[in-house]
């Protein structure tokens, strides 16, 4: 018998909260508490269910969840905001592992925003951190929902360069994985490459690139599972302390 999928409703934020959890059959050692989130426009966590229950099959219990307005969460989409994305993603947590278990975040697109913002929240809990063709985001942008001027503020040249996650990706001390598209269209490599100096300043940091993938990383992650278990496997080898800041 397998791990063990359970969808679920948690109450959150003024909305309800679409999630699938992913139970282990036998848990690993120290195993950590695993949260996928999709990004933005049509995203939804039906797509990431492949990649929560990989990680169930390594030992960690995970969990995927549709911000509102996307997938089967209520509310309306124009009416989400980072913020809110944020505040929903940490009620699930809550949620799901409590106050204890340690957590390894994914985040695709517009959730490489997220998870920095979590990361704030959760500080040293946070063991480990993915980033999929991830977006970040100015300031300005972050309380305003997407539907009463964010996209305007977005596309102003460069606004992403004064984005708080930036600082935060900086002081990120535990294993770090930057996962990028061989064809990005979305996210500019400027946007890229600033993630990567942040994430390698401290963290243990490994960055790999998709042959082939374009930026929706976890439609096309779906549908090649040894593409998720490349990246699993890169997230959780040993960790030695020789290990240095690599590259893939």
């Amino acid at each position: 018998m397998g791990a063990a999928i359970r969808k679920a409703v948690h109450a959150a934020d003024g909305e309800h909260i679409s999630l699938s959890t992913v139970t282990p059959q036998n848990e690993s050692v120290g195993a950590c508490g695993v949260v996928l989130m999709h990004g933005a426009g049509t995203g939804d966590k039906a797509r990431n269910l492949p990649f929560a229950e990989d990680f169930a099959a390594h030992g960690h219990p995970a969990v995927a969840l549709d911000f509102s307005g996307h997938g089967e969460s209520t509310g309306e989409l124009p009416a989400l905001s980072l913020r809110r994305r944020r505040d929903q993603a940490a009620a699930v947590i809550d949620a799901a592992f409590g106050a204890e278990r340690p957590l390894m975040l994914v985040g695709f697109s517009m959730s490489g925003q997220t998870v920095a913002d979590l990361l704030d929240v959760y500080g040293e809990r946070v063991a480990a951190i993915v980033l999929c063709a991830p977006g970040i985001y100015g300031r300005d942008a972050w309380d305003v929902p997407f539907g009463a001027g964010f996209t305007e503020l977005i596309r102003r040249p460069e606004s992403w360069r004064d984005s708080r996650a930036l600082d935060t990706y900086a002081r990120f001390t535990g294993r770090a994985l930057l996962v990028v598209p061989e064809q990005d269209t979305v996210i500019p490599d400027a946007v890229t490459e600033l993630l990567h100096t942040a994430l390698a300043t401290r963290a243990d940091f490994t960055a790999l690139t998709l042959v082939g993938a374009d930026h929706q990383l976890g439609t096309w992650l779906a549908d090649r599972p040894q593409a998720r278990r490349d990246i699993i496997s890169t997230l959780l080898r040993p960790r030695s302390p020789a290990d240095a800041t690599s590259e893939g």
